[in-house]
């Protein structure tokens, strides 16, 4: 009766729950401390910096993604590929990694949410799943924005390249020449990169007709898609570049101003909601309110 009591003594109850505690915190760490230590360090010789945004997280997303690429469909993960391609991050992280830095987003995000719900006295459950879902979602969003700028700086400049790669070329220089040229003189920008992207395959080791193709297969654009065979149809039978890359240069500039004459015709019609939803009804407030008043003053 007496051992009863004695196992039944708050004190004792609350030091063999401390020391359950204290040891379920000891194998987790321990369990934690293992995972991390196995996944093994990245070899970035040969790669580009992270975005910003992802190098302050660096270190969990690889420990993330050293798990994850052994759960990621092959499908989806070659999806996520095509997208980091035409982005020009292929470089620069992998499909795993970048799904990895979308969850901690998520993570950080919704223990943010949580915290500050907390301290004004909120519920935190639904603000940190609204933060995790837009943390979440905004890598994607992101990394749409940046393929469609991408794109339209492209061929904004691709014209202006082609110009510096055909004085080049009339100038007695070869094809890997005058890219060299032109990335050292052109602007910085998406072509400066992939123009430098060819070049270094080139100097690995692959042949300048798999550089360029894969290239066009990067860009996935007619544009770039049309050059390329041009200049790999040009070389394969003997002819002179010069001619066919003016001709390119000439044909991009005048689909330039195309594109820019379709922008400026479908800016009214962008404009139309605007105008209808913002600025009419301020427009009417402002003409009606004097009416209206002197409407009120007269009695009627």
């Amino acid at each position: 009766m007496q051992s009863f009591s004695a196992a039944m003594n708050p004190t004792v109850v609350s030091v063999a729950f401390g020391a359950g505690i204290g040891l379920s915190t000891m194998l987790v760490s321990l369990v934690l401390g293992r995972a991390v230590a196995d996944v093994p360090d990245e070899d970035r010789t040969y790669l580009d910096r992270p975005p910003i945004g992802f190098r302050l997280v660096w270190w969990p997303i690889q420990w993330i993604s050293y798990y994850l690429g052994r759960l990621l469909p092959a499908r989806h993960r070659q999806a996520v590929m095509i997208r980091l391609r035409k982005a020009g991050l292929d470089y620069t992280m992998s499909p795993e990694q970048y799904i990895a830095g979308r969850i901690v987003a998520a993570l950080l995000a919704a223990a943010l949410a949580a915290w500050l719900a907390d301290s004004f006295f909120q519920p935190p459950k639904w603000y940190a799943i609204s933060a995790a879902a837009f943390a979440y979602l905004y890598p994607a969003i992101w990394l749409k924005d940046r393929i469609d700028a991408r794109k339209r700086l492209l061929l904004k400049q691709l014209p202006f390249y082609l110009d510096i790669i055909t004085l080049c070329v009339e100038a007695g220089l070869n094809l890997s020449g005058a890219f060299e040229q032109a990335m050292r003189r052109g602007p910085p920008g998406p072509l400066r990169e992939e123009i430098a992207r060819i070049l270094r395959d080139v100097r690995a080791g692959k042949s300048r007709t798999d550089a360029l193709r894969t290239f066009a297969e990067r860009m996935n654009e007619p544009a770039v898609g049309s050059l390329v065979s041009a200049l790999i149809q040009a070389e394969s039978m003997g002819m002179n570049l010069g001619p066919i890359l003016r001709a390119q240069a000439e044909q991009r500039r005048t689909e330039r101003f195309t594109r820019a004459e379709k922008l400026a015709m479908e800016a009214p019609v962008k404009m139309l909601f605007p105008l209808i939803a913002f600025i009419f009804p301020c427009t009417f407030v402002v003409i009606a309110f004097p009416i209206v008043m002197k409407f009120m003053a007269s009695g009627l």
